[in-house]
């Protein structure tokens, strides 16, 4: 019943095991807390002391096997090492309600120094700090979800990739996916960012940042998802927004 993640992340398949297992995580979590899926679609886990709900196939419920063959089809493209960002949408009428974007960041030349050590000393992250930025991730999570305003009725689910250019074939489509009709994200309301935090690796680094209509968080306490000791409060801002959809 517990979420096994790598005992180690020395290697990069160690590494990148434990991103795409911490990513199935979040995406479970997000859509049980918003109320996406039914109760069945999930199975209950345990990520430390943290009780999850994983989401998995379920023949009386559609969206969710087709939110798992999504996942399944984006992971052959981190795999590869396509993909800077991963985004999912809660829609309506065309326009974003909200969207939940994955950063991912990948180094080839070997792991990924701790530049955010007190020391700046070249400490290599460790495994014991993945998984408590893991866990605090979450946790993260848990509080957001339950803060934000309730979702509409009649939103659609939809999943966006984002490519690097340089390293991704022309013609490449994961399974499940087909080239995008469209540029960008339009919300109908004012939209606001919310960087909830990372989980840095040796080789990899996951960020989650949030994009939702303003008055959707309202009741966000932006000191409820300090991190650490540092107290670093969550950064909520517009800038962010532009900047995404620019890359975009």
């Amino acid at each position: 019943s517990a979420i096994v993640f790598p005992k180690a992340t020395a290697t990069e398949q160690q590494s990148l095991m434990l991103v795409k297992r911490l990513l199935a995580v979040a995406v479970s979590c997000i859509t049980y807390l918003r109320g996406i899926f039914p109760e069945s679609a999930y199975g209950t886990r345990y990520l430390d002391d943290v009780c999850v709900k994983i989401l998995r196939e379920d023949k009386n419920c559609p969206g969710s096997s087709q939110l798992v063959k999504w996942y399944v089809g984006s992971c052959r493209s981190c795999q590869c090492s396509h993909i800077p960002s991963w985004l999912f949408s809660d829609t309506k009428e065309m326009t974003v309600t909200e969207c939940y974007q994955f950063k991912f960041k990948y180094t080839h030349n070997g792991p990924l120094l701790d530049f955010g050590s007190k020391d700046r000393s070249d400490s290599t992250i460790t495994c014991a700090d993945t998984r408590r930025a893991s866990v605090l991730l979450i946790r993260k999570i848990f509080v957001l979800m339950q803060t934000l305003s309730p979702l509409p009725n009649d939103v659609c689910l939809t999943m966006k990739l984002l490519y690097y250019d340089e390293v991704t074939p022309p013609d490449y489509q994961p399974p499940g996916f087909k080239e995008a009709e469209s540029e960008g994200l339009l919300f109908k309301e004012e939209p606001m960012c919310l960087n909830v935090g990372e989980v840095p690796t040796p080789f990899h680094m996951l960020k989650l940042k949030i994009t939702t209509e303003k008055h959707r968080m309202e009741n966000v306490d932006k000191n409820i998802l300090k991190q650490g000791k540092a107290e670093e409060p969550l950064q909520v801002g517009t800038d962010d927004l532009e900047e995404e959809s620019q890359d975009m």
